[in-house]
């Protein structure tokens, strides 16, 4: 009989995560300790007061209001031992939730308020997902983590980011984002990174469709050239449902579905930002079984108050899903993945698959 589909039989699944922000995902205790150390002032000092604070204050409806949330968790992140261990934190939290493969952004020019440079900001965040992956793999969890360089797109160092990222891709350096508000601050802002990478034949995802509309999505496919999108809620508004259910897609969103371009989706973010009105509610519903490219992501497990497991626990709950269901995520998502091809095999034929056939079982 297939294992009963709980949160702690999901956690043993195994996970792919393609879109977590470094900054979003910090445990509420190492804010409070590392903030003592460097004198940034907290709204409360209690972890456990503190943690409430975040997921409060992020759950407003409003991507502007959920950012503001990330001056204390940056605020702390600002020295190569306090973004080290962040880092290693990170990676043993995901690889103890049953995360196989994960991508993790973070902005590295976010974190140079103390002097530090921005090769050491990569290299402190290097440093520390390697020590957490070996601790992590020490205690019987084994994981791999790539890293995604995030230029600030309201900010003009958007080249200087990605050619650090090409500069770091051969150690540990996956891909290259952007990140930020939406409104007011297109992608094509940024057009002279993109055509960069892409003429080093480098990886990148760009945030559109999530506090923006149908032209952020337009814009970051047909001017930037992006291999995947973050989040990409709003490409619902191209897709009507007809009166007998049937649904009709607009050119774009059919354009995303026939190139199988990847959806970073992250249901319980985008309800807190106001991108969907609840999980029942999300468009990862209809896309799924539209056959769209959805890939299942935390985006800020701080903010949120989520894991991977609880994500798909919800989808389960909200959508009826099953295992196969849950598989079809993790597979969607290691394809995706900014690792190369045969690297992505290898993890599908001899952990995903087997890892889901034994829960199926």
């Amino acid at each position: 009989m297939p294992t009963p589909l709980t949160h702690e039989a999901i956690v043993q699944a195994p996970k792919v995560l393609l879109h977590d922000h470094l900054d979003g995902g910090v445990r509420a205790a190492t804010v409070v300790e590392l903030a003592a150390e460097n004198g940034h002032e907290l709204p409360v000092t209690d972890p456990v007061e503190l943690d409430a604070w975040f997921r409060a204050s992020a759950d407003s409806g409003s991507l502007e209001r959920y950012l503001e949330t990330f001056v204390h968790t940056v605020g702390v992140m600002q020295t190569a031992d306090a973004l080290a261990r962040v880092a290693a934190e990170c990676a043993i939290d995901l690889a103890t939730d049953g995360v196989v493969y994960a991508e993790v952004r973070f902005a590295p020019e976010l974190h140079v308020e103390s002097g530090l440079l921005l090769d050491e900001v990569i290299e402190a965040v290097q440093d520390g997902f390697a020590r957490g992956a070996r601790e992590a793999a020490e205690a019987g969890h084994e994981i791999r983590i790539g890293t995604l360089l995030t230029a600030m797109r309201h900010a003009a160092r958007s080249r200087e980011i990605a050619e650090l990222a090409v500069q770091y891709r051969d150690h540990g350096v996956v891909g290259f984002d952007i990140a930020g508000a939406e409104a007011g601050f297109p992608p094509t802002r940024h057009l002279d990174a993109f055509e960069y990478l892409r003429r080093e034949n480098a990886h990148f995802t760009i945030h559109a469709g999530e506090g923006f509309g149908l032209p952020s999505i337009w814009e970051a496919l047909a001017w930037c050239g992006t291999d995947r999108l973050g989040h990409g809620v709003r490409i619902i508004d191209d897709i009507t449902l007809a009166d007998d259910g049937s649904a009709v897609l607009g050119r774009l969103a059919q354009y995303v579905r026939d190139k199988r371009i990847p959806l970073e989706m992250c249901p319980s973010s985008n309800v807190q930002t106001g991108a969907a009105a609840s999980i029942v509610e999300h468009p990862i519903g209809l896309l799924r079984q539209l056959s769209f490219r959805v890939t299942v992501n935390t985006d800020n497990r701080l903010m949120s108050g989520v894991s991977m497991s609880s994500e798909m626990a919800a989808l389960v709950e909200a959508f009826g899903y099953g295992w196969d269901d849950l598989q079809w995520l993790s597979l969607n998502a290691m394809k995706s993945a900014f690792i190369p091809f045969d690297e992505r095999l290898e993890l599908i034929n001899t952990v995903i698959k087997p890892g889901y056939a034994t829960l199926k079982a």
